[in-house]
């Protein structure tokens, strides 16, 4: 340990920053929480009027309101690449080969970016979850060797002298652990619900599909 720096500093320092990763931790789990229960009301909502539509015409043209969330901008990405090609009349490169195919590469395409916008902030709860417990023991060790250190210096090793500054460096493994639970569950729990909602695109995605190419109002 470097002697300018006073170990008291480098232990407040690993608390903070626990407390900095205790802070990411919940505000993380408090948005990803709005953020599923959000996209999940509006893809019910989406759902219910885009199967209640009499055809293809007035399920694009749902009000705005309605139209919003996941389900919602993957058909709004299909009703854009079918009108794009209808314009293009297969002229363009990128749209010559089966339509159906390229439709479903368009869909699926949208969906891995609805899927990457509920898979963020996975990775740092993943990551406070691992690294908070080691962040913790680090200023356990410093903090014993600190207390070791005032314990040289006084002279005295009894049990009321030792016990104290001890179980005081302690409290960052404790903290550390802390930190780390809730993270490692939201992530796990987060982690299978995006599970469940990327089962939730692919199964829209597949059915938007199948209904353009089985429509007589999409033929020609």
């Amino acid at each position: 340990m470097p002697h300018h720096i006073p170990p008291a500093v480098i232990v407040d320092g690993t608390l903070y920053t626990l407390l900095a990763f205790s802070i990411a931790t919940w505000s993380l789990i408090v948005f990803k929480i709005w953020q599923f229960t959000r996209n999940g009301f509006q893809n019910r909502r989406f759902s219910s009027a885009f199967w209640g539509a009499s055809d293809l015409g007035i399920a694009e043209s749902l009000p705005v309101f309605t139209a919003r969330g996941p389900h919602a901008r993957i058909a709004q990405h299909g009703f854009e690449w079918l009108n794009e090609m209808r314009s293009a009349s297969g002229k363009a490169l990128k749209f010559r080969g089966s339509p159906e195919e390229l439709l479903g590469q368009a869909l699926k395409m949208q969906s891995q970016v609805e899927q990457r916008a509920l898979e963020s902030g996975l990775t740092l709860l993943a990551s406070i979850g691992s690294t908070a417990p080691f962040v913790g023991l680090f200023g356990t060790v410093l903090g014993i060797m600190h207390a070791l250190h005032e314990i040289s210096q006084s002279g005295s090793a009894s049990l009321d002298v030792v016990a104290g500054p001890i179980g005081d460096a302690l409290i960052a493994t404790a903290i550390g652990i802390a930190v780390a639970v809730p993270a490692v569950l939201a992530y796990n729990f987060f982690l299978r619900r995006v599970k469940h909602h990327r089962l939730e695109l692919d199964h829209f995605a597949g059915s938007f599909l199948h209904l353009v190419f089985n429509t007589d109002n999409t033929q020609g």
